[in-house]
């Protein structure tokens, strides 16, 4: 992929963006492979399924967007080390249709005269604007704001936006008053009288809410689902455990007549996602609740068939690892974004064997990957 940010140190992110995307993938698989052996020592049942490729550009659903510049100039991208904007609205990982929306975004940046926030003056309003993209072309956007001061030009401007870019569904406002270096506050305002953005995939429809954590590549993120689904079906429990849920993704492709599953994810506004998929598409014998993963494991008081683990980076832990090694419980799915933490925890598994295994490309252009491990008791 040809990157003019790139090649004019605008935006140097996608560190591997030089490295054919064959060699990238390829490396990565290794990496892989290299940390499990490293930490596990060589696993003659293991077997290594072929990579799951992506498509090297316009793969990424969500734009992380930092407003700088001025109202009348705003930059969408990041900030400089001075702290002044760089603008990136034509980001090659981005999809096309967010692509096609930022510049009618940062035109109604100018209309609306949503002052950008000024980092190191530590001033204006706009911090953040956070866009995603469902595979069916439909958009959300989220302004990220300081305060509650613009929303009353917000709301006044907004039908216009919505007349520019039909394919937007969902808008809302969330406020960040704390000057800390993150996307988003707690408080979240809808603007628009639909609040959810519907993502299909494999089949189901999955319902995802402003605050909801969801896989930034469609694509290789129905790929990833159908490969656990299809693993699960193959071991065929009659109960499953969805720990780190989210909106639901893996428990809804789990589900099947006669089993139970069972989706616990820390996130309320996640797990309400979760019970409007299944709603929508009349899925039976799934449940979903809110609640810590560890905390539901070591008090539920059973032991499940097959447990699903998602986590985030940092891994499930050694309480977590320790409960499954001392469960019982026959089959482990562990799909990781991290192949460190995966190695780790899997050393403090060594009751689970990892039999099959499958890299994929979830971030072309970067060193991050996705691997999705499948775990057997000896």
């Amino acid at each position: 992929m040809q990157c003019d940010y790139y090649d004019r140190h605008a935006c140097r992110s996608c560190t591997l963006i030089e490295v054919p995307y064959a060699d990238q993938v390829s490396g990565k698989e290794q990496r892989c492979r290299d940390l499990l052996t490293g930490r596990l020592g060589e696993q003659p049942q293991l077997r290594w399924l072929p990579s799951v490729r992506s498509p090297e550009a316009g793969y990424r659903n969500k734009a992380k967007m930092v407003v700088g510049g001025t109202v009348r100039r705003p930059t969408l991208g990041i900030l400089d080390a001075a702290g002044r904007g760089v603008d990136l609205r034509r980001c090659g990982v981005c999809t096309p249709g967010i692509r096609a929306a930022l510049p009618e975004l940062a035109r109604f940046v100018t209309t609306a005269a949503l002052t950008p926030y000024d980092v190191p003056a530590r001033r204006g309003e706009l911090k953040n604007l956070l866009v995603t993209e469902s595979p069916s072309g439909e958009l959300m956007v989220r302004f990220v704001l300081r305060s509650d001061a613009l929303l009353p030009a917000v709301r006044r401007h907004l039908p216009h936006l919505l007349r520019a870019l039909p394919q937007l569904a969902v808008v809302s406002a969330n406020l960040l008053p704390e000057h800390k270096a993150v996307l988003e506050g707690e408080t979240e305002i809808a603007l628009t009288e639909r609040t959810t953005l519907r993502m299909p995939l494999g089949g189901v429809d999955l319902d995802l809410r402003p605050q909801s954590f969801f896989q930034t590549n469609s694509t290789v993120a129905a790929a990833l689902y159908a490969q656990v689904a299809q693993w699960v079906d193959e071991v065929a429990p009659a109960s499953v455990w969805d720990l780190y849920c989210g909106v639901g993704g893996f428990a809804l492709h789990c589900a099947a007549p006669g089993r139970e599953v069972t989706g616990i994810e820390v996130s309320e506004e996640a797990v309400e996602s979760a019970r409007a998929g299944a709603l929508a598409a009349g899925i039976t014998g799934v449940r979903f609740a809110a609640g810590d993963a560890t905390r539901f494991a070591l008090q539920a008081g059973t032991v499940p068939d097959l447990v699903v683990v998602n986590p985030p980076r940092r891994g499930i832990g050694a309480e977590l690892s320790g409960w499954l090694e001392s469960s019982g419980v026959r089959h482990v799915v562990y799909s990781s974004c991290n192949p460190v933490t995966l190695a780790a925890d899997l050393a403090a598994m060594p009751s689970l064997r990892p039999v099959r295994a499958r890299v994929l490309d979830m971030f072309p252009q970067t060193p991050h990957v996705e691997v999705v491990t499948l775990l057997e008791r000896a």
